[in-house]
């Protein structure tokens, strides 16, 4: 049996597993390393957060990205944005470095057994572990707008779900949003000749303006320090005290992660997507229908006003809503444990342990706990220390035979898997 499974080999499980292996612990991690780097993202497309807040995390910071970008002849510059191409290959250099071998398997279903977790693999073997790591990343949570999910695949899907755009060619497409996922891709589609319009709620677009210098005089960084999710006093507490942000209230936690850092387009994005994009704002979807081989969206304007317009396909770059209820892996008895938060997302403690013993969460999963850093690489170096620190708090406390101690003496585990709450 293993101190800790790691299921996830993204930034945060990959940068979990290389703290957890440094701190001595007996780990497997398993999962396709970067996988929706590699398999959901449009080649072209480019990471929005800077290259310096943009790295993995190993204890001693040897295997960073600019590391990775000089051995391959590449720069990594502030204000240059890295292709996503090249952050996952990065990705994978830095397994290769950092994180001992990654099972590839996908894990199927995790439910308890005596003493700890029992992950059933893809095909068929079981994993056993004391302590479990839930780095799975955003794909689980994908959002799509109610009037669309009546659609079938050939007519809407989620901007999550591509890896090349090449099938809308020549095509007309509605992209439904207003960030960077909806901004990008809808650039990327008018680039390559389909006709591409986006259509968001919002009365405007919002874009980021040109990062300032990193070199900036003690002035101005007293005044609106540069962090990683962007510049001034507020950010900084995103960004670099996750811990301190933890210590306001569950309701005011969850209402920051949900509108912080809101809906925006990159600013190198904006000279390739006006041009060359239609924009219909203020709108929302009010019902979605097929007709004749195309779809047909009815929609309303702010003040009321009815409109409708027909596409070929719609693409949903809406986002990823991480609640308890999406956590399909988990066995239903492992997953009726979890506490959540207002927002659906499980509760974590301190140390990222859920209120189920053991079992700990790290990412999206975790941001109206610790903040809107959790939704972005950066939030990665804080989790992967902080986390293995909380395993090894729990491995000291003991799992002794056929219980999971729970603080309080809330949940024991039966020899069956049977939860029992005492």
């Amino acid at each position: 049996m293993y101190d800790l499974l790691v299921v996830g080999a993204g930034p945060y499980g990959l940068s979990i597993a290389s703290h957890a292996a440094a701190a001595g612990l007996s780990l497997r991690i398993v999962g396709r390393p970067m996988a929706s780097w590699r398999d959901h993202m449009p080649r072209g497309m480019f990471l929005k957060s800077e290259p310096w807040a943009s790295n993995l995390s190993d204890p001693e910071g040897k295997w960073r990205l600019e590391v990775y970008c000089a051995e391959q002849g590449m720069t990594a510059r502030h204000g240059e944005p890295i292709p996503v191409e090249t952050f996952a290959s990065y990705g994978l250099w830095f397994t290769s470095h950092a994180v001992p071998p990654v099972d590839e398997r996908m894990v199927k279903a995790l439910r308890f057994c005596p003493g700890g977790y029992e992950a059933l693999l893809e095909d068929g073997e079981a994993l056993r572990a004391r302590t479990v790591a839930l780095a799975i990343g955003v794909l689980p949570f994908t959002e799509v707008p109610s009037p669309l999910r009546a659609l079938t695949p050939s007519h809407v899907s989620h901007s999550s779900d591509h890896s090349d755009l090449e099938r809308f060619r020549g095509q007309d497409v509605t992209v439904i949003g207003g960030g960077q996922a909806a901004l990008e891709t809808a650039a990327l589609l008018a680039e390559q000749g389909t006709r591409a319009r986006v259509l968001a709620r919002a009365p405007q677009l919002n874009w980021n303006e040109v990062p300032p210098l990193q070199e900036r005089s003690s002035w101005q960084s007293a005044r609106s320090p540069l962090t990683g999710l962007g510049i001034g006093w507020r950010n900084w507490l995103y960004a670099e005290r996750p811990g301190w942000f933890r210590r306001l209230p569950e309701a005011r936690r969850a209402h920051i992660a949900k509108t912080a850092l809101g809906p925006a387009g990159a600013w190198w994005v904006r000279e390739r997507f006006e041009p060359a994009v239609e924009v219909r704002l203020g709108q929302r979807i009010t019902s979605a229908y097929e007709s004749d081989g195309r779809v047909r969206l009815e929609t309303v304007s702010r003040n009321g006003e009815s409109t409708s317009l027909e596409t070929d396909h719609v693409i949903a770059a809406t986002g990823f809503k991480a609640t308890c209820g999406r956590l399909g892996v988990l066995a239903e008895n492992v997953r009726e444990g979890l506490e959540a938060v207002s927002d659906g997302s499980p509760a974590v403690g301190r140390d990222f342990e859920s209120s189920v013993p053991g079992l700990f969460f790290a990412g999206l999963t975790t941001a109206a706990g610790f903040g809107p850093a959790m939704r972005f690489v950066h939030g990665a170096t804080f989790t992967a220390g902080t986390l293995v620190r909380g395993v090894q708090r729990r491995l000291r406390s003991g799992t002794p035979g056929n219980r999971i101690p729970a603080p309080g003496g809330g949940v024991r585990v039966a020899g069956n898997g049977i939860v029992i709450r005492n």
